[in-house]
């Protein structure tokens, strides 16, 4: 602790909540350079950019190549001095990256050439510290023991007084470590770049555990998220600004880009710092109007979660057009009310492909879908094709009914290679969870935005949407019909959903228990559920781990989706006991 006399000092903090794309260091280092830029023009002192945002994030195993982490290494010290040269020295910078441990020889259970995930504080051209991550989260979509080595020592930094302390993201998410080793350094100021992806329901629990540790660390903390899309991930921005008791000063956005700037009165020369970078105090000055942004409903949140998602795999894999089945159903009109939000009506194809089995419901509801929102639309029947094919192999029963949704999903993908759109599957959480699908039929495409919505979610964001439509006086996307009609595939005469599957009110409350909740049979009947419906629907989705294997990535939107959340054998004889 100093013995200097502790007085007040001002900040101005720039936090850039942005949206990088993995891989790309150089469009990466734009677009941190015009954010440095703005910041420079409003009189920040201090700029924080989001974990990793160098490279992207996560990079996964693009950590273990030597040619990245160098890449990485050069592209931050490229940041550094250009900084300087285009007028912007005098800011502070704290910039992730990813660098790696020098001088330290590789031991068994490291990863190769001992990756870390780490934060650079640049001053006037240089790189003046770095700190680097101490918690490496294993669990659900990540898997950073493998790709990183951690951190071991705090950081504090004193700008222009104050003494700054830093951590990544899931050092504030573990009890005690780098928060409460800076609570005994007494920082005056904590900030805390990060890359958290979206989950329903976890902006909530993210504001009271950033209210904690401020209160814990006796002093500010800033919590500054980046947002867009990345594979499955869909990060939501929600940059979070709060005071030391805890109360919040200034939240931006969700699932925008924003420059997010905050004055912030702080006790100066509190600590012991290991880095000085001014030790002058600022006097008070003009601060900054701060208002906090309108928050989303949790549908709301949700549907922005999956336009973002989809939006950002079309653009960061260098698409510009999609194509999907449009059925006259529910889930091909929500996906495509999604993709018309996401890249604009222009850009989307619905292709009707009915059979010999489609009702003329069917294809007046696709029509209807195709008018409402604008959508490219055209018919080609299958049932020539189906005709032709079943000429030459005999098939009937279900291989006949697959053949049809083979035929549809080789349909859409020939004209994906002739016209060089993106196939959007349809199928929704439900669906995948039981097997209720066809491998090489509705199962084809590039990415499946709904795959992580239920089908009773279905619904209740087809209603939301509408609603939200009907609210600006805009035509609702999706046709009423399709929302309120009973579900079918319609690949045998009068065929319904509810032939082969449980009501999916009842059918997806079970599976959140045991998809989401990992609850085993003898758990769920003790909540209530029949036993015989629990043997049958467990049966189901155990053996469709080989089909969700096979299905395109989709946006995450639960706290359990399938793939990098729930990995589970294809070959088991493992059973869930009654």
């Amino acid at each position: 602790m100093s013995n200097r006399a502790a007085e007040i000092g001002k900040l101005r903090l720039a936090l850039a909540q942005i949206n990088p794309t993995v891989g790309d260091l150089s469009g990466n280092s734009e677009l941190i350079m015009s954010q440095i830029s703005q910041a420079h023009s409003a009189g920040a002192h201090v700029v924080v950019f989001p974990e990793m945002v160098i490279t992207g994030y996560p990079v996964e195993d693009l950590a273990l190549r030597p040619s990245f982490r160098s890449a990485s290494k050069t592209a931050i010290k490229a940041v550094a001095a250009r900084a300087k040269t285009e007028g912007y020295g005098d800011l502070v910078l704290v910039v992730g990256y990813l660098d790696e441990l020098s001088g330290v020889v590789n031991r068994l259970g490291q990863p190769e050439g001992a990756p870390q995930n780490a934060v650079a504080i640049i001053h006037d051209g240089q790189i003046k510290a770095r700190y680097v991550k101490h918690h490496l989260p294993n669990y659900g979509v990540f898997d950073e023991f493998r790709n990183f080595v951690p951190g071991d020592s705090s950081l504090v930094v004193r700008i222009h007084g104050i003494d700054v302390g830093v951590a990544i993201c899931e050092d504030i998410w573990q009890e005690g470590g780098p928060v409460a080793e800076l609570a005994k350094r007494h920082t005056g100021l904590l900030l805390v770049p990060n890359g958290s992806p979206y989950e329903r329901n976890k902006d909530d629990v993210r504001l009271a555990l950033v209210q904690r540790r401020a209160r814990e660390a006796g002093a500010p903390l800033a919590y500054v998220n980046m947002t867009g899309g990345q594979d499955d991930l869909v990060f939501d921005g929600d940059t979070i600004v709060v005071d030391a008791q805890g109360a919040l000063i200034s939240r931006a956005p969700q699932f925008a880009d924003a420059l997010v700037f905050v004055d912030l009165d702080l006790e100066a020369h509190t600590s012991t710092p290991d880095v000085i970078i001014h030790e002058d105090v600022l006097a008070p000055f003009v601060s900054e109007p701060i208002a906090l942004a309108k928050r989303l409903d949790d549908l709301g949140e949700i549907w922005q979660a999956l336009v973002v998602g989809l939006r950002d795999y079309v653009a960061k894999n260098k698409f510009s057009s999609v194509a999907l089945g449009v059925s006259g159903g529910i889930d091909s009109a929500l996906v495509a009310a999604i993709a018309v939000d996401a890249i604009g009506c222009e850009n989307v194809h619905g292709i009707a492909l009915p059979s010999e089995y489609s009702s003329d419901h069917s294809l007046e509801d696709a029509q209807a879908l195709a008018m409402n929102t604008s959508i490219h639309y055209r018919v080609i029947p299958i049932a020539p094709m189906v005709s032709a094919y079943l000429a030459n192999v005999q098939l009937e029963g279900l291989a006949e009914e697959n053949l049809q949704a083979r035929v549809r999903g080789t349909t859409l993908m020939g004209i994906s290679n002739q016209e060089g759109h993106m196939v959007l599957a349809t199928g929704n959480k439900s669906e995948l969870a039981v097997g209720y699908s066809t491998l090489y039929g509705d199962a084809v495409g590039g990415f499946a935005p709904i795959k992580d919505i239920y089908k009773t979610d279905v619904w209740a964001l087809s209603r939301w949407r509408n609603a939200q439509a009907i609210s600006r006086g805009e035509t609702p996307p999706i046709p009423e019909r399709s929302i309120s009609k009973e579900p079918s595939a319609e690949l045998r005469p009068d065929q319904k959903d509810s032939d082969s599957l449980p009501e999916y009110e009842l059918l997806d409350r079970l599976l959140m228990r045991y998809v989401d909740g990992d609850i085993g049979s003898a758990g769920l009947i003790a909540e209530g559920f029949d036993p015989v419906l629990v043997a049958r629907v467990i049966s189901l989705v155990d053996k469709a781990e080989y089909k969700r294997r096979q299905y395109p990535p989709g946006t995450k939107v639960s706290a359990r989706a399938f793939g990098k959340d729930r990995r589970l054998p294809i070959t088991s004889r493992w059973s869930e006991s009654i």
